[in-house]
Parts: structure tokens; C-alpha cells; sequence
């Protein structure tokens, strides 16, 4: 950790030169959804490759890029894509972009992501907020010396998801006349998708929605005392043997459907906030 506390402050001082910048928000936009950056005002564009010790996106769908600008008047941080452990990237490459957005100001997270529907109620297509999460990725972004300047040694994971921040977005849907799901997500390492039995082992342990990425974001996030807001979009739900196997182009196709939808749910969030 102490590697990457001198990586942060090399990493912050770079974006400082560059940016006059003061962002309060910061927004991890997933598979599909980095086109709400285009929202932002008075954009400003630094790609991950510029930035001293950042990891740059290999996967489809992530451009990999921080979007500074402004939206109802606040000031954002948007990271147009993020990276992935099924990458080959540590658990702290993944984090690190989270402990740079809470160096730059940021207090509040907002994480998004594409997500495989175990909950049988869920449609391609919904929202779904976090109230929780399950961690079977068998690693964690804190293992190591802890950054006292960053948080805690133990920090409680029942602060991952405040209650606060859900109201919020069911507000935001409301106003936006959205039905929003809410549930439990469940990280994997990937990068395969589910079969039939792992499926039914998930959804028999409570979990409703599951993918690839976020929970380390959300580790790392509550650590540094953020709080946080998660946002699953469901690409599709497995119900049982007569479907047809998933596909990457299928994921990004839903997502693209619902980009209407998502950017009104975030942009009523932004404004309450």
C-alpha cells in the first residue's frame, strides 16, 4: 500500500498541474455507459495511459479516460471505463483510480457497471441499486500495510451502501418515472460468464445480480470513507438450460438500449445530490 501512496500523490500531482480542478463527485461509468461522460460541461479529457501509475483499460466498451467537467453546476469526476482483475491487474491497480478521485476532493461515488440477472423478476434492461454485496473475487484491495491517510485498518462493510444514498436514487427514478430494482451483487473474477449450476448456487445464497467488477471500487471507496452509490444494469437474466449462451456484443447491446434510461436516472441523482 505504501508503493501506491507515493503512486497517489504522483498520480494527483500530475492531474493538478494539468486541471484547475475541484471535483465533489466522482462517477465509475461500466460496460457500455461511458458515453454519459458526453453530459458533462466544459469537458476535460486525460487519458489513463498520461497519468503516473494508472492501469489502461483493454476491454471493449471502456475508453479508458477521466472526464473532468461540470453538471448542474457540480464539479465531476467521471472515469470513462475502468479496469478489471480478469485483466491481469492487481487488486490495488483496480482500486487505485478511487484513492486518486478521493486525493483530487471527492466525498460521494457513484459506481456503475453491466451485470448478469439472477433475480428471476429482473428483465434486460432494468436498474438495479445496491443494498448490498458479495465478495467472491478470494482477494481484496486493502491486503497489505494500511494507508492511515486514506482510512482505517478495518473498515465496516455495513457502510458500503448507506441507506441515504439508495433514497436518493429511488428519488431520482421517481422524478424520472423509472422502476429501479434493488438487490445484492455478487463479484466474480471472471472473465467467463455463469453456468446453470454456479447460477443456482448464486441465487440460493441471496445473491440477485452478478458481474465482474465494482466491489473492489466499493472497498476501497468506504475505506476512504466515501459514500457510495452502486448501480447495476442488468444485460440479461439466466433462467435455465433451453437459453442461449451469453456473448460480450450482447452485453453492450443492452447496455446501448438502455442508455436513455440510465442517463436520466444519473443526471436526476447528480442534481439532488
Amino acid at each position: 500500500m505504501i508503493e501506491f501512496k507515493e503512486k497517489r500523490i504522483k498520480a494527483v500531482n500530475f492531474i493538478k498541474q494539468k486541471l484547475d480542478i475541484d471535483p465533489k463527485i466522482g462517477l465509475i461509468l461500466g460496460s457500455g455507459l461511458g458515453e454519459y461522460s458526453n453530459e458533462l460541461e466544459d469537458k476535460k479529457i486525460i487519458k489513463y495511459s498520461e497519468v503516473p501509475g494508472m492501469a489502461v483499460s483493454t476491454v471493449e466498451g471502456h475508453a479508458g479516460e477521466f472526464v473532468f467537467g461540470k453538471k448542474f453546476g457540480k464539479d465531476i469526476v467521471a472515469m470513462n471505463g475502468r479496469v478489471h482483475y480478469y485483466e491481469g491487474y492487481t487488486m490495488k491497480e483496480i482500486a487505485f483510480p478511487v484513492w486518486i478521485m478521493k486525493e483530487l476532493g471527492i466525498s460521494k461515488l457513484i459506481i456503475t457497471n453491466a451485470a448478469g440477472g439472477l433475480n428471476k423478476t429482473f428483465r434486460p434492461g432494468d436498474l438495479m441499486v445496491l443494498t448490498d454485496h458479495l465478495n467472491f473475487m478470494n482477494n481484496n484491495p486493502l491486503i497489505g500495510k494500511n494507508d492511515d491517510e486514506i482510512g482505517p485498518r478495518f473498515p465496516a462493510m455495513t457502510e458500503a451502501h448507506p441507506q441515504e444514498m439508495i433514497e436518493v436514487a429511488e428519488k431520482a427514478a421517481k422524478k424520472a418515472d423509472i422502476h429501479i430494482m434493488k438487490g445484492v451483487y455478487l463479484a466474480i473474477t471472471g472473465p467467463v460468464y455463469e453456468g446453470y449450476a454456479m447460477s443456482k448456487f448464486q441465487r440460493l445464497i441471496g445473491a440477485d445480480a452478478v458481474g465482474m467488477s465494482t466491489v473492489p471500487e466499493l472497498i476501497a471507496g468506504t475505506h476512504a470513507g466515501l459514500d457510495n452509490l452502486a448501480i447495476s444494469c442488468i444485460t440479461d437474466v439466466m433462467k435455465g438450460k433451453d437459453e442461449e449462451s451469453l456473448t460480450h456484443e450482447e452485453v453492450m447491446m443492452v447496455a446501448k438500449k438502455v442508455k436513455p434510461k440510465f442517463k436520466r436516472l444519473i443526471n436526476n441523482i447528480l442534481e439532488i445530490l
